[in-house]
């Protein structure tokens, strides 16, 4: 075992006022431990965060006793959390390390308990922060965390003359109530003995949640009588620090008797002080909540892990908003604020959040061009080199025709390999539209709360969000829906069918920038023909394919493998790939047209061809699963013409597809002809 003391200074972004004074930066102390185990090497990190000038194991020497104390830890090969009683912030990083280290071995070093949150299903109601500062500095601070979303605030007091926080207080309560807004000060033991009774009860008028810390700690028996004629409940913070051993703290809370108490780890004893104080809270009806104690994101996010894995708390809203505050914070956890909530991404999502940044950077580059990849439905992906401008033209025309405006929310769950997820960025990028990024997974609606305005989706992805009730009801309140990438069953279509916003399947490839024409999936103007979009013009080639003519996104005429039909409105309905064609016994039959007769059969499968002596190719089905041939075969009979039956039937481990979900023709006809000897 071997533990690595790491130093690290922290610069606030802004100064952080409080009643004690100005935090303009701050030491930690990163723990990294490592050591042995199944033969496997187990790697931790945790952080010792004390603050100066409040925590009771920080001296002028705290760097020699963490040096000290982790040195008999590794002795041990083990954390003995009843001796570093005395030392709380030391306590909380080495909980933190070795709870990390076990986690490295199940997966990744972050995520140390598997919980809802930790998984992103869930987020952690949280209360935004207000920093003293001037009058007008805490007003303009108040009203930003309320636009953020915030509906439970705490404001810094105690630093600047009482009578202008009053007056904050005053006017925010005038214009929000408090079943909007639920507002908490934190004195921070800035008041005197003598003037805490007058300024509790000027508070109380405004219907304050709480108070923390009104006077000084270590003045037990003035604190008592405070909390036993409070017209304002008191939360005790600063109070509990040093108090170390059960007794002493059963002692506090029964002598002071505090409505709340307030629990850092940081300063109160580490994960397992922290939660001897909530079992002895409980006991006595005492309520609670947890807040962090200015550390890193380290330290941030155990403490959101270990809140979210604890039984409900008493009180809502934690006090773990602290993770924007640094310049030089730890960049490598997942923790975000949306709305009133802390959220942890899973680490993929982290990844693909990482490469919008870069796209973005692309995008506002000076070159005029950029690379695109093909879907390779019909063969290898190509690399395309496209068009910045045309891209524009092409977001401008999509963002019209659906009313997208700035401010609206769009969703991005599809690969930025490929056209579709780019073009949701350049849209979100050209017209202010603000992204929700989301890994790119079969439910991109597994860990929203809220339905975007925008969704571009594959049906696919389309298909396995219906499955789930929740994510079904999520799809249904997105304003405009586009689906692509494949095409559309009957039996989705008519899943869609209900939808109350409009829902879309789209007509476009990589060479078009996405989409030029839309046909409505539900309502009354549902329709079987795409419309293509006002300045593309459409026509057929000789052999009946589409020809595309969209200067503003195309800069030439565009010949296509899609069979398709023309009609003298200037919609068009597509029948089918030319390159799809099987030509069997003289027959042209359609491999889509084929699929779609047989989209009820309840087994995965995919129709091909494979050379054939006597037809010239033969019809083939790949299945995946236990289904039985011969009633596979028997439904095929049933809903296909003699000609159109399959020949051979063939039981695969999965279907081939391309990235993007679409079937790959090319590996479907060569799995079929391996698997027959052809």
């Amino acid at each position: 075992m071997n533990i690595r003391i790491i130093p690290r200074t922290l610069c606030f972004k802004q100064p952080a006022g409080t009643s004690r004074g100005v935090y303009k930066k701050r030491k930690v102390w990163y723990l990294e431990l490592t050591y042995e185990a199944k033969g496997r090497v187990a790697r931790g990190l945790g952080e010792c965060a004390p603050l100066h000038d409040l925590s009771c194991d920080y001296n002028g020497d705290y760097e020699a006793t963490l040096r000290r104390i982790c040195r008999e830890v590794v002795a041990a090969g083990r954390l003995d959390t009843e001796a570093l009683r005395p030392y709380p912030s030391i306590l909380f990083g080495l909980e933190t390390a070795f709870r990390s280290a076990k986690a490295s071995l199940m997966g990744h070093y972050l995520q140390l308990y598997d919980t809802p949150f930790t998984r992103g299903a869930e987020g952690i109601p949280i209360n935004g922060l207000v920093w003293m500062g001037s009058h007008d500095e805490m007003m303009e601070r108040m009203e930003a965390k309320l636009r953020e979303g915030f509906h439970c605030v705490k404001l810094k007091i105690g630093a600047i003359d009482f009578e202008s926080e009053l007056d904050l207080i005053r006017r925010l309560r005038a214009r929000f109530s408090p079943e909007t807004v639920e507002l908490r000060v934190d004195a921070n033991g800035g008041f005197s003995v003598d003037e805490a009774p007058r300024r509790l009860e000027k508070l109380s008028r405004y219907h304050i949640h709480s108070i923390e810390q009104p006077i000084r700690q270590n003045q037990w028996e003035e604190m008592a009588a405070l909390c036993r004629n409070t017209p304002l409940p008191i939360a005790l913070d600063e109070e509990l620090i040093g108090n170390n051993d059960c007794v002493m703290r059963q002692r506090l809370l029964d002598e002071i008797r505090p409505q709340y108490i307030v629990l850092k780890p940081s300063l109160h004893g580490g994960f397992s002080g922290c939660e001897e104080w909530m079992m002895e809270a409980d006991k006595r009806g005492v309520g609670y909540w947890v807040t962090s104690a200015l550390e890193s994101n380290v330290g941030l996010n155990a403490l959101a892990q270990w809140v979210s894995q604890l039984p409900p708390m008493p009180v809502r809203h934690q006090g773990l908003g602290t993770g924007q505050l640094f310049t030089n914070n730890f960049e490598a956890t997942t923790l975000q604020i949306r709305g009133e909530r802390l959220w942890m991404e899973d680490f993929g999502t982290k990844a693909f959040r990482k490469q919008v940044d870069e796209f973005r950077r692309e995008w506002e580059s000076k070159t005029p061009t950029l690379t695109v990849k093909t879907s390779g439905s019909t063969g290898q992906p190509k690399l395309l080199r496209v068009e910045k401008e045309r891209m524009r033209h092409s977001a401008d025309m999509t963002c019209r025709l659906l009313g997208l405006k700035e401010g609206d929310t769009a969703l991005l769950c599809m690969p930025l390999d490929y056209i579709a997820g780019k073009m949701v960025c350049v849209r979100a990028f050209t017209h202010g539209l603000r992204l929700v990024v989301v890994k790119p997974s079969a439910h991109p609606f597994e860990t929203l709360t809220t339905a975007p305005t925008f969704a571009a989706m594959t049906p696919m992805q389309v298909f396995e969000t219906l499955k789930v009730p929740r994510e079904r009801a999520l799809l249904r309140e997105v304003g405009q829906l586009i689906i692509g990438g494949g095409s559309i069953s009957g039996a989705l279509a008519e899943e869609l069918r209900d939808f109350p916003h409009p829902v879309w399947s789209t007509y476009g490839m990589t060479e078009t920038l996405s989409h030029v024409a839309l046909r409505r999936l539900n309502g009354p103007t549902a329709d079987e023909r795409y419309k293509p979009f006002d300045g593309v013009k459409l026509s057929l080639t000789a052999d009946g394919c589409l020809r595309i003519d969209a200067p503003a996104v195309c800069p030439t005429p565009l010949e296509t493998n899609d069979r398709a039909e023309l009609f003298p409105d200037g919609t068009f309905r597509i029948m089918g790939r030319k390159d799809n064609v099987i030509c069997s016994g003289g027959i042209k039959l359609q491999t889509e047209e084929i699929e779609r007769r047989l989209a009820a059969l309840d087994v995965p499968f995919q129709i091909t061809a494979v050379p054939d002596e006597k037809y010239g190719e033969a019809v083939t089905l790949l299945y995946v699963g236990e289904a039985d041939e011969a009633a596979v075969a028997r439904y095929c009979r049933e809903h296909l013409e003699r000609y159109e039956c399959p020949r051979h039937y063939v039981r695969v481990e999965r279907l081939p597809l391309t990235a993007t979900g679409k079937p790959a023709r090319a590996e479907a006809r060569a799995l079929a002809a391996s698997a027959l000897g052809k």
